[in-house]
């Protein structure tokens, strides 16, 4: 588990996140939400050792990150970001890097190492792809394979910055069914999401983020009958019941 602990970061002469203190347990998908700028991403980031803290503490499985190296951090955590270079490969050979951690140099695939990157394609859905050079696909395909190199890495935590960007709506909620699904499995889910209505339908717990803090911490149902986000969103947030669910929607 990844738990931070009155964390502080940000860059030279300015501070993005103060004080926030945030757990993400195994089986549950967190995902974070709030205002451009109040240091969603900066929060992965940090918490993954890859953008150093001013203050606090990040902890893997009891472990400061500070003690872990690189490659023992990436084995505990994967990291979806938002946008990666686009190498002239295949989709299968770029999900394949997705199992670097795991290997010692020279890096010599195993039969373990196809065979991870094939469950990770069907995952996420891009079997169909996987023979395709990375530069001829879309951008919803190209987030597809990356979302399946993440899974490939098998860590306990996965997180992911904006996974459903360019992606239409079925696609949106077939990443979000990923998630939900890697969390059944046991794995600790953590999402960054703009679509407040797609993250109160999928999600365990929302945090919510403004001003660098961490301005409130619940169950998509504690979210909406606090209010919090009609304050720092300004948008007022409604729900239905439905057989499968509860729906939400913008007033």
């Amino acid at each position: 588990m990844i738990e931070l602990e009155s964390l502080c970061a940000g860059y030279p002469g300015r501070a993005v996140l103060k004080d926030v203190s945030l757990s993400f347990p195994a089986g549950r998908v967190v995902i974070l939400v709030g205002p451009n700028g109040s240091g969603k991403s900066t929060l992965l980031r940090t918490a993954l050792g890859l953008q150093p803290k001013t203050g606090g503490r990040v902890l893997l499985d009891g472990i400061p990150i500070e003690a872990l190296t690189a490659r023992q951090t990436a084995l505990k955590a994967a990291y979806l970001p938002q946008s990666r270079a686009v190498p002239n490969i295949t989709a299968r050979r770029m999900v394949l890097h997705g199992r670097f951690p795991h290997l010692s140099f020279p890096r010599r695939y195993r039969a373990e190492d196809y065979r991870a990157a094939e469950r990770a394609l069907a995952w996420a859905g891009a079997e169909d792809i996987a023979d395709r050079p990375m530069q001829e696909l879309s951008g919803g395909q190209r987030q597809k394979v990356y979302l399946a190199m993440a899974l490939a890495q098998e860590t306990e935590t996965v997180f992911m910055d904006e996974p459903t960007t360019y992606l239409d709506v079925r696609h949106q909620i077939e990443v979000m069914a990923v998630a939900r699904r890697l969390a059944q499995d046991g794995k600790a889910v953590v999402l960054v999401l703009h679509d407040l209505c797609l993250a109160m339908r999928f999600a365990d717990e929302i945090a919510v983020l403004s001003n660098g803090g961490l301005a409130y911490q619940g169950t998509p149902e504690a979210v909406c009958q606090d209010g919090i986000l009609t304050r720092v969103f300004g948008a007022a947030l409604e729900r239905v019941e439905t057989e499968t669910g509860w729906r939400y929607y913008y007033r």
